[in-house]
């Protein structure tokens, strides 16, 4: 039928016609150009630590703040290498993981601009039928570690804390991936963040026990994960890291609220991901990107002091001078 009318219709109409399409697609063009790309590096696979930064994707609104977002997997040496170099603009990465280049002799242009969950939701899963309850349970168990230094510090602080002996503890050099069979397997304990990891166990029909590092030692209450930027960049371009922000915002915020709908997005952003996972996930963890604070994203001086305190007193690291590695002042609330 829409054959038919074009042969039928005057040769003048479909001039004017092409005429004001190639108008639109300038018009269009034009507002695309006038976009400021900036790319972001996630720390991992896609998950509900990052839904707030699709949504504001998805919603437009970083389109309606001027910005063309593309968000981009992590090279070999990390987001926060990517972030640095000046190849993302912005990138996630965790408060533990940066203070080594906080300490770098080499000054690196990177610093957080906004913790995207408030409390630490790292803990220690095992199954409930091997009585690991607290952390002095874990004598004699088997546990997966990374073989990193401030990881297994701080295994040992939580044990001691408890009146275990670290010794004991039977140290299983082993990247895990599927956190439900090794647990099954050889595994005793793992290190997880229980709105992925932890959740997944649940959805797999396993019966667990949980030990949170913040409930134990208040100064692992670290921020993890956060947003990092290229400082160097933002310093030259503020407002374009503020809209940036503001953006992001808006997108968690719609996940507090919404987090059924924020877990759609997600899924239709990310098909390739779990669907029931991202549901269950995303309900657990939306109501803590805030939790008690006003403003999504806000750091808190005092936490994120105390935590490389630690690390400076327990000869993890050189000392970083309070407040060094973050900042607030890009964020919706600042003036």
């Amino acid at each position: 039928m829409k054959t038919f009318l074009k042969k039928v219709i005057a040769l003048s109409t479909i001039t004017a016609t092409l005429f004001s399409m190639t108008a639109c697609d300038q018009a269009s063009a034009k507002k695309n150009e006038e976009l400021t790309d900036i790319t972001f590096v996630l720390d991992w696979t896609p998950n509900t630590n990052h839904t707030g930064v699709y949504v504001a994707l998805n919603q437009g609104y970083y389109k309606d703040l001027g910005l063309n977002v593309s968000i981009v997997q992590p090279p070999e040496d990390g987001a926060t290498m990517m972030v640095a170099s000046g190849k993302a603009q912005f990138g996630v990465d965790f408060q533990d993981y940066l203070a080594p280049v906080f300490t770098s002799e080499e000054k690196v242009p990177v610093e957080a601009v906004a913790t995207i969950i408030q409390h630490n939701t790292s803990a220690i899963i095992s199954l409930k039928e091997d009585g690991i309850e607290s952390p002095k349970d874990l004598e004699g168990k088997n546990y997966a570690t990374w073989s990193l230094p401030v990881e297994q510090a701080m295994m040992q602080n939580i044990m001691e804390a408890d009146g275990g002996d670290y010794s004991k503890l039977n140290l299983i050099p082993e990247y895990v991936e599927n956190e439900a069979a090794a647990l099954q397997q050889d595994i005793d304990a793992i290190w997880v963040y229980y709105a992925w990891a932890g959740i997944a166990c649940k959805q797999a029909g396993l019966d667990t026990n949980l030990i949170f590092f913040k409930d134990i030692t208040p100064e692992f209450d670290f921020y993890s994960p956060v947003i990092i930027v290229n400082s160097d960049w933002a310093k030259e371009n503020p407002e374009t890291a503020k809209a940036f922000l503001k953006a992001t915002a808006m997108g968690y915020e719609y996940a507090i609220e919404n987090p059924d709908k924020a877990a759609d997005i997600l899924c239709e952003e990310v098909p390739e991901l779990d669907k029931d996972l991202v549901k269950e996930s995303q309900e657990w963890l939306s109501p803590q990107y805030k939790a008690e604070v006003n403003e999504w994203g806000y750091i808190d001086q005092k936490r994120w002091d105390a935590f490389y305190n630690w690390l400076y007193v327990n000869k993890l690291s050189d000392e970083i001078p309070a407040g060094y590695g973050f900042t607030n002042e890009y964020l919706p609330s600042a003036k």
